[in-house]
């Protein structure tokens, strides 16, 4: 037997069929979709019990009256005002930002490429580790941040130690940690937009603001609801941010569903409560991403048809 025979004949011995071809390369991702039902499906069915550690002796089946109590419970409908809150203060705020930067960023030049990459440090920070140093800079004794509010004549502003201005710091910090991600998004879609549209316009002579409103705004709003999606799920699910800043305080200023299930669960050894309230963040994002997907598929099917 030559050769070429041989390697022939391994080749068919180690053919994969048309047929075991797509089940092996979709064989990945069932293993990550196992991975994923399993902890979610051992959740639904913790929130389904009473179930503490500390008393692991009583631990039994109530079919839902852990939902059922969030309706008479201050504390949930508490924790539900302020992620809502949180995450719509949060993308709206950097939304703004990141589209003006975006804007301001949109010629390619050397300058505005090297601005654009700096701006990215602080989304390459990790968010725990920049809540501390951002609770160094704000702490009422030693902070710079505080210093130079002195100096304008704002003394002792407690930052996150109250709960007036609590739900600002955080907010700051978060801006300034996921801004350049929404920055970043829309100045990819800015200079991706085709020049003809502007080209005509600027022929015709219309002003630089109703090229704006007209042109720009409805071709980036495909865009747009990308980043404030994936923004207002990773917003609404905040954690890190708020908890090395105040651990939910002050009191529960700050007690989102993520730091609000994590207390249950670590303080109060509550894993039927805590299970319960993940389910329900996870219903609210479920809606949410349903809500902006199937705008942007209505987007994307309108653009085909006036393609």
């Amino acid at each position: 037997m030559t050769m070429t025979a041989a390697v022939q004949q391994k080749r068919r011995r180690f053919k994969i069929g048309k047929r075991t071809l797509p089940y092996l390369l979709s064989l990945p991702a069932l293993l990550v979709c196992i991975g994923i039902l399993i902890p979610f499906f051992t959740a639904v069915f913790y929130s389904l019990q009473r179930y503490r550690l500390s008393q692991p002796w009583a631990r039994q089946m109530n079919w839902g009256e852990n939902y059922l109590n969030f309706i008479t419970d201050s504390g949930f409908w508490n924790t539900l005002n302020v992620s809502l809150l949180y995450a719509g203060l949060t993308v709206v705020l950097q939304l703004l930002l990141g589209l003006g930067i975006a804007l301001l960023l949109q010629k390619r030049t050397k300058v505005n490429n090297f601005i654009s990459i700096m701006l990215l440090m602080p989304l390459m920070t990790a968010p725990a580790l920049a809540a501390l140093m951002w609770k160094l800079m704000t702490n009422p004794g030693f902070g710079i941040l505080s210093y130079l509010l002195t100096l304008v004549g704002v003394d002792d502003f407690r930052w996150a130690a109250s709960s007036d201005t609590a739900l600002f710091t955080v907010i700051l910090v978060d801006t300034w940690v996921y801004t350049p991600f929404i920055m970043i998004l829309l100045l990819a879609g800015l200079r991706s937009l085709p020049k003809q549209p502007f080209e005509a316009a600027a022929l015709d002579n219309v002003p630089r603001l109703q090229q704006f409103w007209r042109i720009t705004l409805p071709m980036l709003t495909p865009y747009i609801l990308t980043a404030t999606l994936f923004r207002l799920l990773e917003s609404i699910q905040q954690f890190d941010i708020i908890y090395a800043m105040t651990q939910g305080g002050p009191g529960d200023t700050l007690t989102v569903f993520q730091v609000e299930a994590y207390l249950n669960f670590f303080q109060s050894t509550n894993v039927g409560r805590s299970a319960a309230l993940l389910m329900i963040l996870w219903a609210i994002t479920f809606f949410i991403s349903n809500i902006f997907i199937k705008n942007w598929l209505r987007l994307r099917e309108r653009a085909r048809g006036e393609a």
